[in-house]
């Protein structure tokens, strides 16, 4: 590696810590990738790390040298109660001995439920467990930066869309599902408006926010396009893929009989209340601090119908 390159850490290597490795890679930055999982495959300027960042001694080791750590990581729902505090507090002890800058992906949980558009300043009013959970993961790493402990930037998001997500309700069984004729599932109301965060969009600001000092001490909304319905975008990306896509509604009961064999399911039965009303984000001020909104959803669906082309359609023929 080159050591006249600022480093960069990212934790977690599911879903958003790739694409956010990629940005910086292009940037000329290096990279330490830190999973607990296999090291992946090798890059220029990109080392791995494999570990368990609760350990103190491993993230105090793979922060060391670090000027930013993209906290990234997200356990499996029916994890949460037992990992998602203790894995962001190993986040901030590594920033903490570093002195980098932390970064940290968040989700819109600790809001609960909407009664208008989610702002920075929506009240904090979970109406789930694992709301209740956000709520003290913010005051985890925003009392941390008031003590000045570390140096705190929080990038909040909402459901994914895009490439390559196979934890999200656009993964592998999406697809499957559309091009076979069938409707693809939402587990609420599918015509209640809804904003769904292009993954790419997640990446770049969180990519932005590492890059200023004036994020610090604050939560962000990352830039995220106006709410449609989930129907509407299914849509969308059918025509793309020369299919009509349908969607159905799965019931909750249903998610609950099928929580007996998947934890995972069981888990999303609390958040139905998303697709229960208009689920809308306000990102202005994101947009005002730092410029750059979210891909158009034209231009977002284009490059998810030439992906899903590849990885479906033609290895389909």
């Amino acid at each position: 590696m080159n050591a006249n390159k600022a480093l960069h850490v990212v934790l977690g290597a599911g879903q958003i810590g790739p694409r956010v490795r990629d940005l910086l890679l292009a940037q000329g930055h290096r990279v330490r990738m830190v999973r607990q999982g296999a090291a992946g495959p090798a890059q220029p300027h990109l080392e791995w790390r494999s570990g368990d960042i609760r350990e103190p001694a491993f993230a105090a080791a793979v922060a060391e040298g670090a000027s930013v750590i993209y906290d990234c990581m997200n356990p499996p729902y029916h994890r949460w109660p037992e990992l998602l505090l203790p894995i962001a507090q190993g986040a901030l002890h590594a920033a903490a001995r570093s002195g980098a800058r932390l970064v940290a992906l968040d989700c819109l949980y600790m809001y609960g439920r909407p009664a208008g558009p989610l702002s920075e300043d929506s009240p904090l009013n979970p109406c789930s467990k694992k709301g209740e959970l956000r709520v003290q993961l913010a005051h985890l790493r925003l009392g941390a930066h008031a003590r000045g402990d570390v140096r705190v930037a929080i990038g909040r998001a909402s459901d994914f869309f895009g490439t390559n997500l196979p934890y999200s309700a656009f993964g592998e069984r999406f697809y499957q599902r559309i091009l076979a004729g069938k409707p693809a599932e939402c587990t609420g109301d599918p015509d209640q408006p809804h904003a769904y965060s292009y993954a790419d969009d997640v990446a770049r600001g969180l990519v932005t926010l590492g890059a200023h000092e004036a994020a610090l001490g604050h939560v962000w909304h990352l830039p995220t396009n106006p709410a449609e319905s989930t129907r509407a975008l299914v849509a969308r990306i059918g025509r793309g893929l020369g299919v009509e896509a349908t969607t159905k509604r799965v019931p909750s009961w249903m998610l609950r009989s099928l929580g007996v064999f998947s934890p995972v399911l069981r888990e999303l039965v609390e958040m139905t209340y998303q697709w229960e009303a208009p689920f809308e984000v306000d990102d202005r001020r994101f947009v005002r601090a730092f410029g750059g909104g979210a891909t158009p959803v034209d231009d977002a669906v284009r490059d998810i119908v030439r992906w899903a082309q590849g990885r479906y359609v033609r290895q389909a023929a």
